[in-house]
């Protein structure tokens, strides 16, 4: 039934007339009176559905005991999701619409559809959209997805949601086929990937970091080739933000940490242990057998004495060791016995490649404590240590000669 049958529309044009508006400005007037009688009446049942969707999911989430509804029924979603409502309802009354035009060339019918199907079209995709964010916040806030890249990813679903929204409104208004559109565009496709270039390449290569679990945000990161060194602040699709230890704000494209090898040390913050490898030189002129009276000094030296005890004197055949072997294995119980060391890994002492500048002796353990500052702290205490104790076995530390060195 029409709401706006010609009795209707006679009493409203007749009042208008006895107002004393001439005929073209009263059958105009009647148009826009109805035109508004209409919108009304689309905003009144939107708000209305709005109102009552919005109540009664708030209610269905208030009596839920799980936290995910919390966001995907979010009152943003929700409205995007009301928006829809509206070009259906419009579509609904557009007969009514132009049947209340006194004047209606094919071509605005045409226009009024075009517009409506458009209107449509981008109110579904903006529902999608806020759907897409939501299960995107929905898995950030999960520990297993914490700090994973994404982010790229929803941002990869968006653009393509964008693409297929462009797309979808440029053929209603050519009125042709999507299908026919996307054949024609084949043809200029290197065009478009050489412009689209890194998007494309970061859309390829977010997908590799965050399938392949590469890294992810808060991981530390070292790409020696671009001398980035830092922590993983943000995974975007066309950047990833590095916070260099200088507090510097570094930005580097995905594709380059698929292309290039890079060290990731997040691997070793998990393990538990830190390694530290060092090494110090042994002047060779003072590696010498352990003699009994070295033994005996030893046994009564105050730091010396009490790491000596339980240590073989002998090697396995019985031939005597030297101050050198002696000294190793005293600072190889000394790394197994210090508290801040990971004793679950490794730990040795051993000799390199003797060179010119002596014969490096190096020390090879975890600390127990990944992070810098401890990290660096142990690391100089056990070399000082060394240091200090080679002395008493009788070993000299070999450095270059310094210009003091020549003035005695």
């Amino acid at each position: 039934m029409n709401l706006f049958d010609s009795s209707v529309k006679d009493w409203i044009y007749d009042k208008l007339v006895s107002w004393g508006m001439s005929d073209g400005w009263a059958t105009a007037v009647d148009g826009v009176i109805v035109m508004l009688y209409l919108a009304s009446i689309i905003l009144v049942i939107n708000f209305v559905l709005r109102w009552v969707l919005l109540h009664m999911a708030q209610w269905v989430v208030n009596h839920t005991k799980v936290t995910w509804d919390n966001i995907l029924f979010d009152k943003r979603v929700l409205k995007r999701l009301c928006n829809i409502a509206t070009p259906v309802i419009i579509m609904m009354m557009l007969p009514l619409i132009i049947s209340a035009l006194e004047m209606r060339p094919q071509w605005m019918i045409s226009a009024l559809h075009k517009i409506v199907d458009i209107y449509f079209t981008f109110s579904c995709l903006r529902f999608v959209n806020a759907f897409l964010k939501a299960i995107y916040q929905l898995f950030e806030n999960r520990p297993a997805w914490h700090g994973k890249p994404i982010k790229g990813l929803l941002q990869t679903f968006q653009v393509l949601l964008f693409l297929v929204g462009i797309i979808i409104a440029i053929s209603i208004v050519i009125d042709k086929s999507p299908t026919g559109l996307l054949a024609g565009l084949g043809a200029s496709a290197a065009v478009i990937s050489f412009i689209f270039k890194d998007t494309l390449m970061g859309l390829v290569a977010g997908v590799q970091l965050s399938a392949d679990n590469m890294l992810k945000v808060g991981d530390w990161i070292e790409v020696p080739s671009r001398g980035i060194d830092g922590v993983v602040e943000s995974v975007s699709l066309t950047t990833v933000k590095v916070r260099g230890w200088n507090n510097t704000l570094q930005t580097i494209p995905p594709y380059v940490l698929v292309s290039e090898p890079f060290d990731n040390w997040q691997a070793m913050r998990d393990s538990g242990g830190r390694r530290i490898k060092r090494s110090l030189n042994i002047d060779m002129m003072s590696v010498r057998f352990a003699t009994a009276d070295l033994i005996k000094q030893l046994k009564e030296d105050d730091v010396v004495g009490a790491m000596l005890e339980g240590v073989e004197l002998h090697t396995e055949e019985g031939t005597p060791l030297t101050n050198l072997d002696l000294f190793m294995r005293v600072i190889l119980r000394y790394v197994n016995e210090h508290p801040r060391v990971n004793h679950n890994m490794l730990a040795l002492v051993r000799q390199l490649q003797p060179t010119q500048w002596g014969l490096p002796v190096e020390l090879y353990f975890f600390s127990s404590d990944v992070n810098w500052v401890p990290y660096e702290t142990l690391q100089s205490e056990v070399i000082s240590y060394v240091m200090a104790l080679a002395p008493r076995f009788s070993l000299r530390i070999y450095q270059a000669p310094s210009s003091l060195d020549f003035r005695e």
